[in-house]
């Protein structure tokens, strides 16, 4: 599997804006990046009246949408069955030869290495200490000190700089893992 690093705060705490902002520092690094996000909300990613809709909705339960730019897997559940998603099977269905690193947004609770995303005006708890996941925090007020490396949340670069470093280090310890490329 790609290594994964999770982005990990409240609701509203900026997870998706530094994320967008993470992302080109990766890429101008060469790596290939997945992301994977959750949402607790229902999403409509298609266009009603469309082929794909059309046939999604006539009770396919797994639709691929293939284009010359991309493609779109569907995984469709019953109705009656409120199931959130399992961190795991999400991963299983990326293409792993294809990337370097996911990002995983949201997924709070699973044990995966993450970042913290964390506002203290927000009146808001820290997630770090009681989750041993977290291996750094993004904070609007860099300038306190915890047990874990702390990064300035409005500095996209040194976050990146920081995943990086973790990529590095997480590469070493994985056998045969593929160099990123450069």
């Amino acid at each position: 599997m790609t290594p994964a690093i999770g982005f990990a705060g409240f609701s509203g705490s900026g997870k998706t804006t530094l994320i967008e902002q993470v992302i080109p520092y990766l890429k101008q690094h060469g790596l290939r990046v997945g992301l994977l996000k959750h949402s607790h909300h229902d999403v409509e990613p298609d266009t009603p009246g469309k082929d794909s809709y059309r046939l999604r909705h006539a009770g396919s339960d797994q639709l691929l949408l293939a284009t010359p730019h991309r493609h779109i897997l569907f995984f469709e559940y019953p109705d009656d069955v409120d199931r959130e998603p399992v961190l795991e099977d999400c991963l299983a269905q990326l293409d792993h030869s294809r990337l370097d690193i996911v990002l995983v947004e949201g997924f709070r609770d699973q044990p995966i290495p993450k970042i913290e995303i964390h506002r203290p005006d927000y009146g808001k708890p820290l997630l770090y200490p009681k989750d041993t996941n977290i291996v750094a925090i993004a904070t609007s007020e860099p300038g306190k000190v915890h047990p874990v490396p702390v990064l300035d949340l409005n500095q996209p670069a040194s976050v990146a700089a920081f995943i990086l470093t973790w990529l590095d280090a997480t590469k070493s310890t994985l056998e045969g893992f593929p160099p990123a490329r450069e």
